[in-house]
């Protein structure tokens, strides 16, 4: 991090110039041209410091800058004033035009400063929101597959690769005026491009987010079948028997009933898998003859329901 010069280094380096400026003007030119010319050179020397603080590792043309004379004022060129305090003089103005460069840079490289900082801090929060996932991600496997799942390096293997991460980010997000329909519509294409994990982790902040929203049965049911693809057969039971149970009117309601019959075949429950799929053909029997009809008969040969 830049060592910045504090304002007391710039206040007393001003206020020192202004005290030379003031004598130079004011004392008879031989008496004190001496004595100024040893001053203005130790100011100089201070500058070149401080611009070293403010430009470590710099060239020397930084530290020691070309002093261009300036066309004398008025006053230079007045009969009381020598070519050596007019000299004096163009090199206090031109020790002031570096003191306000440095206070630029000074107030630019804190703005920079206050910028990174503030992009690391995104970045620790990121982070935070992956690991986070991540651990959720690994208790639910624990509590589909056993105990083993839990077991030490269960997390490290969850990591994802650099390459899973940039075609999840791919993925492109919808949107519109209708926040709960983009959050689904972008679970429902994680699903659908095969990423699971974060399908799940999608559609289950859709659900959070917008519990009241006109697509939570198709939301619900979508968690479902993600669960059920990222071989978490019971944790898609539950979802799906919960998406049946609580709005049985939903548009996917009759879906739930078919996929839960699937999941139990996954968890090698195939009795009430085929009283899953007895409860489609009551409950919806026009689905269960219609657009679900292969599905239903294909899940029913699978379990060996009579």
């Amino acid at each position: 991090m830049l060592a910045l010069p504090s304002s007391r280094t710039f206040s007393l380096a001003v206020a020192a110039i202004t005290l030379v400026a003031s004598t130079a003007l004011s004392a008879p030119a031989i008496a004190q041209s001496n004595n100024l010319d040893r001053r203005v050179e130790r100011l100089e020397a201070e500058v070149r410091a401080v611009q070293r603080k403010v430009f470590p590792g710099g060239s020397e043309r930084f530290f020691e800058p070309e002093v261009q004379s300036e066309t004398p004022t008025q006053s230079q060129n007045s009969s009381n004033a020598s070519p050596v305090l007019a000299d004096l003089l163009a090199r206090v103005d031109a020790l002031e035009a570096q003191l306000a460069g440095l206070t630029s840079q000074t107030e630019e490289n804190s703005f920079r400063l206050g910028q990174i900082e503030n992009r690391l801090q995104s970045i620790e929060a990121a982070e935070k929101a992956r690991e986070e996932a991540q651990a959720a991600a690994t208790t639910t496997a624990a509590s589909d597959n056993g105990p083993a799942a839990a077991a030490p390096g269960a997390a490290l293997a969850a990591e994802p690769s650099a390459e899973r991460i940039a075609a999840v980010s791919a993925i492109i997000k919808p949107e519109s005026d209708d926040a709960g329909e983009d959050d689904y519509i972008y679970g429902f294409r994680l699903w659908d491009a095969g990423f699971y994990p974060e399908a799940q982790q999608q559609l289950r902040l859709t659900l959070e987010k917008h519990p009241n929203h006109a697509r939570n049965s198709h939301a619900r049911n979508l968690l479902g079948r993600a669960l059920l693809d990222g071989g978490k057969p019971q944790s898609a039971a539950k979802i799906l028997l919960e998406n049946y149970q609580t709005n049985p009117r939903g548009a996917r309601a009759p879906d739930s009933l078919y996929f839960l019959g699937a999941a139990l075949i996954a968890a090698k429950d195939n009795e009430k898998a085929c009283a899953a799929f007895d409860e489609l053909a009551d409950a919806y029997p026009d689905a269960a003859s219609g657009r679900l009809a292969t599905r239903l008969s294909s899940g029913r040969e699978t379990a060996g329901c009579s």
